[in-house]
C-alpha cells in the first residue's frame, strides 16, 4: 500500500494542506477538517480526471493511505491552546525561548530538536494513554 504524505501548514486561523505533485489542496479549522476535505479533494480529482479523459496520477491509483506531516512551526502554533511554550519546554527539554523562535518562524529546528519534540509528545501520549479515570 502506498503512503501519500499530506503536508499540513499553519495558515493564520486555519490549517492548509496539500499533496506534493497533485493538484489537491484543503483548508480547515482543525486536522479532522483537513482529513475529511483532503479525502474529498482526492475523490473529486479522480472523478474530474475520468470526466475529462485525463490520466489520473499513479499516486492515487490503487490502495493508498494518508499520513499527515506538519512542521514544528505548525505544530507549536496549532497546539498552542493545549501546550504553552513552558509546558512544551518541560516535555521536550527544549528552552522555552527557542520554542518561541520556532513558533515565530525565526529559526527552523534541526533534526535533533525535531526528534526531541517528537519524543516528548510521544512520551506524553503514552503516559496519557495509560491513565484510567475513575
Amino acid at each position: 500500500m502506498k503512503n501519500l504524505q499530506v503536508i499540513v501548514e499553519y495558515a493564520g486561523d486555519n490549517l492548509s494542506a496539500y499533496i506534493k505533485d497533485l493538484p489537491i489542496v484543503a483548508v480547515g479549522k482543525n486536522l479532522n477538517d483537513i482529513k475529511r476535505d483532503i479525502t474529498e479533494a482526492i475523490k473529486v480529482y479522480k472523478e474530474s480526471c475520468t470526466e475529462l479523459g485525463v490520466e489520473t496520477s499513479d499516486l492515487v491509483k490503487g490502495d493508498y493511505e494518508l499520513s499527515f506531516v506538519i512542521d514544528a512551526t505548525t505544530f507549536i502554533n496549532y497546539y498552542s491552546n493545549i501546550f504553552t511554550k513552558a509546558a512544551l519546554s518541560r516535555i521536550t527539554g527544549i528552552n522555552e525561548r527557542q520554542l518561541w523562535h520556532y513558533a515565530a518562524g525565526l529559526h527552523k529546528p534541526r533534526k535533533r530538536q525535531l526528534e526531541r519534540i517528537q519524543r516528548g509528545v510521544q512520551s506524553l501520549t503514552e503516559e496519557l494513554n495509560s491513565i484510567c479515570l475513575l
